[in-house]
């Protein structure tokens, strides 16, 4: 009887020491409940905005005052910095979340409780034991349980309950009791075995690797968008300095007109013709400039730079030479082709999402078998307190006990219980169950369209870059060529105008001419240079060129 009194005074110490922080903290939970008032509060406070990390190796490239970064500088600042790619990655963070999530059907559950119920009633029979009849019962209850991935679930629970009463017809008292109860169900048919159970992870898993591949799509995207803007920034820079040394030529031309003016070997009408190609050169170099800060400033916010007070004003100084180095790419159509369709993201999520569609599918003939369960249970009874003899008065007290004699029933199952069942769900029409698998066959041929669908627009796109590429190449043939001519022909006029052979609207028209020529090649040399950019995209080899690895997921 001690030990089993003893046993019983710490399960109750036990949840004392549970609930204790909760009675401790109840009058400070009180006083912050909230009120009206606060909430009324919430909604007119002003909305700021959450603090970030501020951009991150801005300060590594500045240089003499300047920001200076090659091609592969402005990339990795982009990676850092660009806030598209920091929200895709999120993305990415969640759905390795998912799978965690996932697995919370399989996570065992320990349950503990304890009550106690004291009643007084009145009694009308003198067979009710009392005149005023007193009952104090307790009962503490300790319980597990979890679900396997085959399916089957495996509860066991322990209860102890004990009970005083004032009752004088009572064989017991205090009664004490316990039961310990084991019991296993497993699905014979409806979500028997591994796959209808392990779906969901499974699902999990597949919505990650899609979310890498949109993940690495998109930082593709992000490449291509940083590398375009940064030769449009280097093209801007280039046709300033053609536009400035256009302008200082015609200035030249004007000087010289002037000159010639005022020795008379000029007629006056023929001095406004160089004057307003000064006029011309000027409003060029002006829109020049203006197009070089437009193209600085969409740079600098890829990369961040505007958010750096102390960066955001420097002055950007790109190394990268227009001029493209070493021999030019050459394109094989073919292995082209095939590269793309083995490497483009795009192709590795939708074949993800393909396969979800076929987890899918399954799932829906799953759900169509009829629910078939079987389960088996045991159980041990155990007896036990201060036994009395009723049939005298007052009752005599034969024997005690207390919760051991309960448990050691208990632990020697001399009073069990057991048996098994057989349920057996058969919907006459499940129409939910029906409509889910035509959604999902619809789902997957959709899919399906989708992949061919997508593998035509990669087919077009990677033979529109590989013909936007040859482009370029022979344009920036053929505009060296002109450019060429354009210098040999304002030299050779300038010449025949010294001569006095020529006229000054010949020497100004070969100067327009030449400005015109070296703006086309260096339009065919950004050119290059970006289709090559976009041949890498469209061939999926745009991370491998720039060395941009994605970790990959740890869930």
């Amino acid at each position: 009887m001690r030990s089993g009194s003893r046993l019983l005074r710490r399960s109750i110490q036990l949840l004392w020491f549970l609930f204790l922080p909760l009675l401790i903290a109840r009058p400070f939970v009180a006083q912050t409940f909230p009120t009206p008032g606060y909430f009324k509060s919430l909604i007119n406070r002003p909305v700021t905005p959450t603090q970030v990390p501020p951009p991150k190796a801005l300060r590594d490239y500045v240089v003499a005052g300047e920001l200076r970064m090659a091609l592969a500088d402005a990339v990795r600042l982009m990676l850092l910095n660009n806030t598209d790619v920091r929200m895709n990655q999120l993305d990415l963070e969640t759905s390795q979340w998912a799978i965690q999530k996932a697995y919370q059907p399989f996570d065992p559950v320990g349950r503990a409780g304890f009550n106690a119920t004291r009643a007084k009633t009145p009694t009308s029979l003198e067979t009710e034991g009392a005149l005023t009849l007193s009952e104090l019962d307790q009962q503490a209850q300790f319980g597990y349980s979890q679900t396997f991935q085959t399916g089957t679930r495996f509860d066991t629970s322990f209860t102890a309950f004990k009970s005083s009463t004032n009752n004088v017809f009572a064989f017991y008292n205090p009664s004490i009791s316990s039961d310990l109860n084991f019991s296993l169900t497993q699905p014979l048919l409806r979500n028997r075995g591994l796959f209808p159970n392990q779906a969901p992870i499974v699902i999990a898993r597949r919505n990650l690797s899609q979310t890498r591949a949109n993940f690495e799509a998109q930082i593709n995207e992000s490449i291509s968008r940083v590398v375009n803007q940064y030769w449009a920034v280097v093209g801007a820079r280039e046709n300033l300095k053609v536009q400035q040394t256009a302008l200082e030529m015609a200035e030249v031309t004007y000087k010289r007109n002037q000159r010639e003016l005022e020795l008379g070997a000029l007629p006056p009408l023929n001095i406004f013709r160089s004057e307003s190609q000064v006029a011309s050169r000027r409003v060029d170099v002006i829109r020049a400039e203006y197009a070089l800060k437009q193209a600085e400033d969409a740079l600098r916010q890829t990369l961040g730079a505007d958010l750096d007070a102390d960066v955001r004003n420097l002055k950007l100084n790109l190394v990268e030479k227009v001029e493209a180095s070493g021999e030019l790419v050459n394109v094989n159509l073919d292995e082209s082709l095939q590269r793309a369709l083995s490497k483009r993201p795009e192709l590795t999520a939708l074949q993800h999402q393909l396969a979800v569609s076929d987890i899918n599918v399954r799932l829906a003939h799953n759900s169509l078998q009829p629910d078939l369960s079987f389960s088996t249970f045991y159980a041990g009874s155990g007896q036990g307190g201060n036994r009395f003899d009723t049939s005298t008065t007052p009752p005599i007290l034969i024997d005690e006990g207390g919760l051991g004699d309960a448990l050691g029933q208990v632990g020697r199952f001399q009073y069990p219980t057991y048996g098994f069942s057989v349920q057996l769900n058969l919907p006459v029409k499940n129409r939910s169950a029906q409509a889910d698998l035509g959604a999902a066959l619809v789902n997957k041929r959709r899919g399906l369209y989708s992949l061919r669908q997508l593998e035509q627009v990669i087919d077009l796109e990677v033979r529109d870059a590989a013909n936007q590429l040859e482009q370029t190449k022979l344009s920036m043939v053929a505009a060296k060529v002109a450019r060429d001519l354009a210098q040999k022909t304002l030299e050779a006029e300038q010449r025949k105008y010294e001569l006095g052979a020529s006229q000054i609207f010949f020497v100004l028209d070969a100067q327009t001419q030449l400005s015109q020529a070296e703006v086309s090649l260096l339009q065919a040399q950004i050119s290059y240079q970006r289709a090559v950019t976009d041949l890498d995209r469209a061939t999926g080899q745009l991370l491998e060129h720039h060395r941009v690895q994605i970790n990959e997921a740890t869930n």
